[in-house]
């Protein structure tokens, strides 16, 4: 088995991105391999040098130090993400039966896990439910790998100190390790669904009129907000993937007129309220982006 296929795995919503994989110790030198790999991706940015290599939005936020949230297990799990929201935005007594503790598979063999002290003796309830989702994401993305990532950043931060990277969020990190792609207008234009929209409304024209003036930057900035990164399949956009296997780049009328634009990144879509005029549409869409900054999408 080749090293990197050991350590790390796709994410579960596509095949271009990659998350550390849980079972990396398979191989008895990955410790050693995360923390060269970590050396690499340093140097790499030290030397103004990017790499063919783009990760979940959680593994930046992890590099930076940020705060791990709910919205980030939907590009780990989609599934699972929905099932959390789900529990936060209903009443769960006598509904669902859980504790504060979680399966995991160490190599065939299913082990429980406390997400809190004595947590699987802790009933979850109504009132304690938020603690119980923000730990069991903070578990599934960062504390299950953790021992992995400490070995990769100990690599990483013996070329670049932490101080050093925090100034950037996870978005602008994307694009320091991966750089900037050439996006092409018309295969993307091609391979763009519409729900509640066809592509002669004129909210969809001023919006392509729009992207096309903008720069390489804020392309990659807008394809972040939608998908979760600026990564482009090698065969185009035909090829983007969804939390459910193959998904298109969607735009979906929806919103009034004064809210701000969303996205679904497991699902590649962008809802986009009718603008009238360019100038708000501009403003409206570039206030979304720079709000989320990558890691604020549902």
């Amino acid at each position: 088995m080749l090293v990197h296929e050991t350590l790390f795995e796709y994410a579960a919503h596509d095949n271009y991105t990659l998350q550390i994989n849980p079972h990396s110790a398979i191989n008895p030198e990955h410790l050693n391999y995360f923390k060269f790999i970590g050396r690499v991706v340093g140097l790499a940015i030290f030397h103004q040098r990017f790499l063919d290599a783009f990760f979940v939005t959680s593994f930046y936020k992890l590099i930076l130090g940020k705060k791990i949230t709910t919205a980030d297990m939907e590009s780990i799990d989609a599934q699972q993400h929905k099932s959390l929201q789900w529990m936060l935005e209903n009443p769960i007594q006598d509904v669902l039966d859980l504790t504060f503790s979680t399966e995991n598979d160490v190599f065939g063999t299913m082990v429980v896990v406390d997400l809190k002290p004595d947590g699987r003796n802790i009933e979850v309830t109504d009132e304690n439910k938020a603690e119980y989702v923000q730990l069991y994401c903070e578990w599934r993305i960062a504390k299950r790998v953790e021992e992995q990532f400490r070995a990769f950043q100990q690599g990483f931060n013996e070329i670049v100190p932490q101080d050093m990277i925090t100034v950037f969020n996870p978005s602008e990190l994307e694009l320091l390790i991966g750089g900037l792609a050439e996006v092409d207008m018309d295969d993307w234009m091609k391979n763009t669904d519409y729900r509640g929209y066809t592509e002669n409304d004129e909210t969809v024209k001023m919006f392509w009129k729009m992207v096309k003036d903008w720069d390489n930057e804020k392309k990659a900035n807008l394809l972040q907000f939608v998908t979760g990164t600026s990564r482009i399949p090698v065969n185009g956009f035909k090829d983007l993937q969804g939390s459910d296997g193959p998904r298109r780049f969607c735009i979906e009328r929806t919103g009034e007129i004064d809210s701000l634009p969303k996205s679904h990144t497991c699902f590649n879509r962008l809802d986009l309220p009718p603008y009238r005029t360019n100038e708000v549409l501009e403003k409206k869409l570039t206030m979304a982006i720079e709000l989320t900054a990558g890691f604020g999408v549902e």
